[in-house]
């Protein structure tokens, strides 16, 4: 199989079993129709898929091989061990990630794209695949500028972006695990329990937690927070300024980033519930 057989196939399977897990453990219940959402963030999936295959057919593993075959990039140029650059980009890349996400919030242009993944009023495996067509094909040449200064692997690469969607469905997953279980996973991986306080309408809490895979990031730059303020199933999600069913119409979303709104940029505000180490008081 190629690269996109095998990510295909991979996606269908967490999907699948993400998708039954949240009908038989659910945390939440919904707010808006799953019929309505679902095909609002799978048409935008299927519409930002043909996009970069159209604008960036190399992506992410193509920009790999390149590299390889030109020598270009620090590990190409050191002669680095496949296995070890591998291992090593693989930690970069999702530290990359973090760092753009984080962006993504900080910088008012990014925030007026990105705004269109948390405007979805309720969080489940779709909303992992809620992201504008402006923020992946961004998102895209960040990664590959990554891939290509460092000289990261194919084979890195290709591992990184199937254990990161699938970790983003996963963590983006209307799912309730056991407490200890959680408490566990997300001494390294981050679970649905702590993503979905990313997406609160608490700015203290909208600005945190903003890993994908690795928990880590947030820990070493003191933007973890365990639990929401008004718990998981008391919290509100989405947009404070769209709590209504705009956002699970797909005109509505694609439109979002060039309708004015709330600028969420710049220095974040402080939230007096919210202690300096990231628990709520």
């Amino acid at each position: 199989m190629n690269e996109a057989g095998i990510r295909l196939a991979i996606f269908l399977g967490i999907f699948a079993a993400m998708a039954l897990f949240e009908v038989v453990l659910p945390r939440r219940d919904l707010i808006l129709s799953r019929a309505r959402r679902w095909t609002t963030n799978l048409a935008i999936v299927a519409f930002d898929t043909a996009m970069l295959r159209i604008v960036f057919p190399m992506a992410a593993v193509g920009v790999a091989l390149w590299a390889e075959q030109a020598g270009f990039g620090l590990f190409h140029m050191q002669d680095a061990p496949v296995a070890l650059a591998a291992i090593a980009g693989f930690v970069i890349l999702d530290f990359a990630v973090w760092f753009e996400h984080w962006a993504s919030h900080k910088v008012p242009l990014l925030w007026r794209i990105h705004r269109m993944h948390h405007a979805d009023r309720d969080i489940d495996v779709t909303t992992a695949l809620r992201f504008h067509p402006l923020e992946i094909l961004l998102s895209m040449l960040w990664k590959a500028g990554v891939v290509a200064v460092f000289g990261i692997p194919a084979i890195g690469v290709l591992v990184f972006e199937v254990v990161l969607n699938g970790a983003a469905m996963f963590n983006h997953a209307n799912l309730r695990l056991p407490g200890a279980l959680d408490r566990i996973l997300r001494l390294v991986l981050v679970t649905p329990d702590m993503h979905r306080v990313h997406h609160s309408t608490i700015r203290a809490e909208t600005d945190s937690n903003y890993g994908f895979n690795l928990s880590l990031w947030d820990r070493l730059f003191r933007t973890y927070v365990d639990q929401p303020r008004e718990g998981h199933e008391g919290m509100t999600i989405g947009l404070t300024e769209y709590q209504d069913e705009k956002p699970a119409g797909i005109l509505w979303s694609l439109a979002l980033p060039f309708r004015a709104g709330p600028a969420h940029g710049g220095r974040p505000g402080r939230d007096p519930s919210v202690k300096a180490d990231g628990e709520v008081a």
